[in-house]
């Protein structure tokens, strides 16, 4: 009793179908279809940005990087003749 078989499943479909009608099924199959695409657009959008900002902080951190100056390499340098 805990497991249904096909032939229940397809009365259960059956059942379905004759008290919504096609039309509304498939009406809320392409809302659900839509609502889907619209969650993975904004998931991508998501991603998209954060790895720019990340880049963005990449490039910042490298450029500090570029600036910084080894005190001990510029005393050996003007302490040599």
């Amino acid at each position: 009793m805990g497991s249904f078989s096909i032939w229940h499943w397809l009365v259960v479909l059956l059942i379905v179908v004759l008290v919504f009608g096609t039309k509304k099924l498939r009406n809320v199959g392409e809302d659900l279809g839509g609502a889907v695409k619209g969650f993975k657009k904004g998931m991508d959008e998501a991603e998209t940005e954060h790895k720019a900002q990340r880049e963005s902080l990449e490039t910042e951190a490298r450029t500090d990087e570029a600036r910084t100056v080894d005190v001990d390499a510029k005393e050996k340098q003007h302490q040599q003749p």
